[in-house]
């Protein structure tokens, strides 16, 4: 069983920068789809990013040009550099890990983005 664990999620201003990292275990995340969610406090958890396998991303409409995914497969992590963060980016942010009818997440880390 892969278990993902999340790190990097702060408090920063507006425009500002953070990195997110989630580390999996028990499993190569590149036999997985990787993705990050994020679910804002009275709201429906939401696709931010996804990775393929073969390396294909998406991103949500929202994040586009600010957010960057990518994996590092001998670390066994996948990243999203988050930059010009707004207000409306506050979130807690989840990672995901996709394969067949498998689905693995972990617990989430709090990004709050305010003056």
């Amino acid at each position: 069983q892969v278990q993902l664990v999340e790190s990097g999620g702060g408090l920063v201003q507006p425009g500002g920068s953070l990195r997110l990292s989630c580390s999996a275990s028990a499993g190569s995340i590149s036999n997985y789809r990787m993705a990050w969610y994020r679910q804002a406090p009275g709201k429906q958890r939401e696709l931010v990013a996804s990775i393929t396998t073969s390396r294909l991303i998406n991103y949500d409409e929202s994040v586009k040009g600010r957010f960057t995914i990518s994996r590092d497969s001998a670390k066994n992590t996948v990243y999203l550099q988050m930059n010009s963060l707004r207000p409306e980016d506050t979130a807690v942010y989840y990672c995901k890990a996709d394969r067949l009818s498998l689905t693995y997440w972990g617990q989430g880390t709090q990004v709050t983005v305010s003056s």
